[in-house]
Parts: C-alpha cells; structure tokens; sequence
C-alpha cells in the first residue's frame, strides 16, 4: 500500500474541515492499518470543532476515534490478525514506563497519547495504528453498530468501576450520548436505573428505549428517587451532565454508602457538598476512558443487543459532508449519536 491514495478530513480551525487526497501511511514493524468503515462524531470532537483544543492538536490534524472497519494491512511482527477481519480502534496509546503503567493502569499513563487527538485518527478512509489497540469483532456484527463500541466501553468501565450489582437502584444524571450508554450498561447489569435530563428531545430518546425518566426542572428529582426506592436514595449515581446542578443532585439523591461516579469533564471545579459525604458515607469514583477487559465487554453487548444502536444512532453522513455533519450536530437539539461513512468497506 505504499504511496497508496485516500481521502481525508482535516480539521483546519475556525470551525472548519477540508476533506482532501492524503496518502495513506504503511503500517511499521508492531502497526495495522485498518480501512476505516464508519467513525462517530463524539463530545470531545465538538470540542475540537469549538477550536478548545487547538493548542494541543493545531490545525493539519485527521482527528475521529470512534470508529470500525477491516483490515487492511500488517506490518513486521503482527500476529493473528488477518486482512479483511472487522475491528474496531481502543485508541491509547502508553509509554510503558510511567508509575501508572508500571502498576498495570497504561489507560491512565501519565505520558498516555490518545489517537485521534494527539496522532491522526479515523477521519480517513485508511488508518495505522500499534497493533496492540486492535479488538476483533463477530463476523456478523454490522459495522455501524460496531461504531458505537468505544463511547460504550467508556459506560462498561464507568459502570465496572462503580460495582453495580443486579437489584441495586442507579440513577444516572445527564442523558447524552454517554449517559444513555452508561444507563444500558447499568440495566443490562440488572439495575433499576432512572434517567435525569432537562432536554426534551433527550428525554423522548431514552423513554423509547424503555428507561424511566425524570426532568428535574418539572419534578423534584430527590422526591422522586426516595419515593421508587423507599426513602433509600440510589446505591449508585452517575453524573454525566457535567452542570453544578448535576453535582448538586449527585449527593442529594445518593443513598447511605451510595457511590458517585464523575464520568464528566466539568470545564470549571465544581461545588461538591463534602458534608453529604460526611453524613452519609458516601464514595466518590473516579473514570478515565477504559481498559481491554471494557472494550471486550462492550463488544459483547452490542453483539446481544443489549445496546439499543438502531435507535442510538440517528444520523450517518459521507465523509465528504463531515462539514455539514459538524453544522447540524452542533445546531441540533435532537441527534442522539451521528456517524461519518468514512468509506466502503
């Protein structure tokens, strides 16, 4: 595949992408590359879009990371991996010698570099990666659903980190793209779980997928968690809304020796009441991406159905209207998740 022509999207700044030929990039000794099928559009790519990043990424960067596709090519040393299996992309990359990784953590390395970001990622129609970020997919398994396997690696960890057990109450504080993962994971857990959101449209996609709802603007969302749990409050929270008020509700409705997990970036410190903590102890979880085991688990899932990814995704475009793409995701008050057809595979 040397010199070999393919198409990609750039992001340029401002706001802007420009879809151009690009070269594709031969796999080295320990590399894939793999033909990339679709790729989704997720929070930190808005982020990308909204130039707050553009410190660390500039503006010659392919970026995209939620992606499937086959392989296409492998380099010197590459074992059992064939060309034409379908994959998907676990994209972080460790150094293998920081405290973090040397205790078993390489997802938190402290020099961990996360492709897509910080290398190019899968806004192209061929993409190289280490060979270790690799997961093998069911051969049945349709590569648009398949595209939806990070964002829910990302909710298997939260919920693995949280200790979920069948039967327990879990209420889950923001319903986006990743609160709704978070809340299939937790039900196919066995949790009772009850989604708090203040948009509309949000609230109608989770209702369709069968989840109770709460908008806490309407009703008081601590009322309603003691009433379903018989003034117990939730055994576990999961704020995902990244608001004050989201924290605010995250001890309020947590019941004694709850655990909260932050599964959100906040962009300025939150006020947490500590003395919630104090009278009620409370644990305080914190998640950061995922590891293997997270990645094989959300494969699994999706292969049973227990994600609902028909109803998930509800916009693809080509790569070459990833522009538009961008536009309208930005604008829409309705889109749950939107892929790019990046090419054919």
């Amino acid at each position: 595949m040397d010199d070999a022509k393919i198409t990609a999207a750039f992001y340029r700044g401002n706001k802007s992408f420009t879809v151009e030929p690009a070269t594709a990039v031969p796999p080295g000794a320990g590399e894939v590359a793999v033909r990339v099928a679709y790729c989704g559009i997720c929070g930190t790519d808005m982020h990308v879009y909204h130039g707050n990043m553009d410190s660390r990424i500039g503006f010659e960067r392919v970026i995209g990371h939620e992606m499937s596709g086959v392989i296409d090519a492998v380099g010197e040393g590459v074992d059992g991996l064939a060309i034409g299996q379908k994959v998907v992309v676990r994209p972080l990359d460790h150094c293998g010698d920081c405290p973090a990784c040397k205790a078993g953590h390489q997802h938190v390395c402290h020099n961990l570099k996360f492709l897509g970001l910080d290398t190019d990622g899968a806004f192209q129609e061929v993409w190289t990666v280490p060979a270790h970020t690799i997961h093998k997919l069911p051969g049945d398994m349709a590569l648009d659903h398949a595209a939806l396997i990070e964002p829910t690696a990302v909710a298997c960890h939260d919920v693995r980190m949280s200790g979920l057990a069948a039967g327990e109450d879990a209420v889950v504080i923001g319903g986006g793209p990743i609160g709704i993962l978070v809340a299939m994971v937790a039900r196919d857990t066995g949790a009772s779980v009850v989604i708090s959101e203040v948009n509309p449209n949000r609230l109608k996609i989770a209702q369709a997928m069968g989840f109770e709802t709460i908008n806490p603007l309407e009703t008081d969302l601590v009322a309603e968690v003691n009433r379903r749990t018989g003034d117990k409050g939730a055994d576990v929270v999961f704020e995902v809304s990244g608001s004050q008020p989201g924290v605010d509700a995250m001890t309020d409705v947590a019941a004694t020796r709850g655990r909260i997990v932050m599964v959100a970036i906040h962009a300025q410190k939150p006020q947490v009441d500590m003395f919630r903590f104090f009278w009620r102890e409370l644990q305080l979880v914190g998640v950061r991406v995922y590891e293997p085991e997270d990645y094989e688990k959300a494969i699994a899932i999706i292969a049973s159905g227990g994600v609902d990814a028909d109803t998930f995704i509800t916009d693809v475009s080509p790569l070459s209207d990833i522009q538009a793409a961008f536009e309208s995701l930005d604008a829409s008050p309705t889109a749950m998740k939107s892929l790019i057809k990046v090419g054919d595979v």
